[in-house]
């Protein structure tokens, strides 16, 4: 099994932030090295005033019984799921280009963001380990 596990999340809707909770948290639980380069539609997710993700056109009509089976369950939230991930080590970055073209500095990001880094920084820190693109 891999010591480093790295997600790349450019996706901005709703149902591509529960993997990246379930999975940052797993696989932060299990002692690997967890580092997240958030890019893309993804980023605005990450901003202190930032938009509640959508979910997909397509699985719009699904939303409503998949909130309610989450609730249910008492599955965390996506962002509840980081911050566990984040407590035991994982750490978020946010990708430098992007966030210039969408006029974000770092004092605009939340506290999940641990710094804005340029894409040959963040694959440094991915080398030699399992990366995921969502």
């Amino acid at each position: 099994m891999a010591e480093k596990f790295s997600v790349i999340m450019f996706s901005g809707t709703a149902d591509k932030f529960i993997p990246l909770g379930v999975l940052t948290q797993a696989a932060a639980a299990m002692e690997m090295e967890v580092s997240v380069f958030v890019t893309g539609f993804a980023l605005g997710a990450f901003a202190k005033k930032h938009m509640e993700p959508p979910f997909p056109a397509e699985f719009a009509a699904m939303a409503p019984a998949l909130a309610k089976g989450l609730k249910a369950a008492k599955v965390p939230s996506w962002e509840e799921m980081l911050r566990q991930a984040k407590d035991l080590g994982a750490k978020v970055y946010a990708c430098s280009m992007m966030s210039e073209v969408m006029g974000l500095k770092k004092s605009d990001f939340s506290d999940l963001v641990d710094d804005v880094v340029g894409a040959a920084t963040f694959l440094e820190k991915a080398e030699n380990g399992q990366t995921i693109f969502i």
